[in-house]
């Protein structure tokens, strides 16, 4: 039986090759991570309620990096169907950040 970190895991996995189709070349070194909870610092911009998911910038020559958050992401969610919308709408969001396009122009 797998466990729920493996099955958010997969959930993201999924997603993550769903994005690979937006990003193209350009964006080929783009990182897909899953940590169980956001930092207690958020950036300034940020909201101060529990981040789902966040775009970081990796130093140096590596690209980025798009985090989902899984326990703040499980919280919002009532079962997988839920958790796996909640990580479509926040890769699209973060990958549409990365574009510089509406969330509305990814379909994931």
């Amino acid at each position: 039986m797998r466990t729920r970190r493996e099955t958010f895991d997969d959930v993201v996995i999924d997603v993550a090759e769903r994005a690979r189709t937006y990003l193209g070349n350009r964006h080929a070194d783009v990182e897909f991570a899953v940590e169980d909870v956001p930092p207690t610092d958020p950036a300034p911009w940020e909201e101060q309620s529990a981040a789902v998911g966040r775009l970081l910038p990796v130093g140096g020559s590596a690209g980025h990096r798009i985090v989902v958050y899984r326990r703040p992401v499980e919280t919002r969610a009532r079962d997988l169907d839920e958790i796996a919308a909640i990580v479509r709408e926040v890769v699209a969001e973060q990958v549409a950040a990365l574009l510089n396009v509406p969330p509305s122009e990814i379909e994931l």
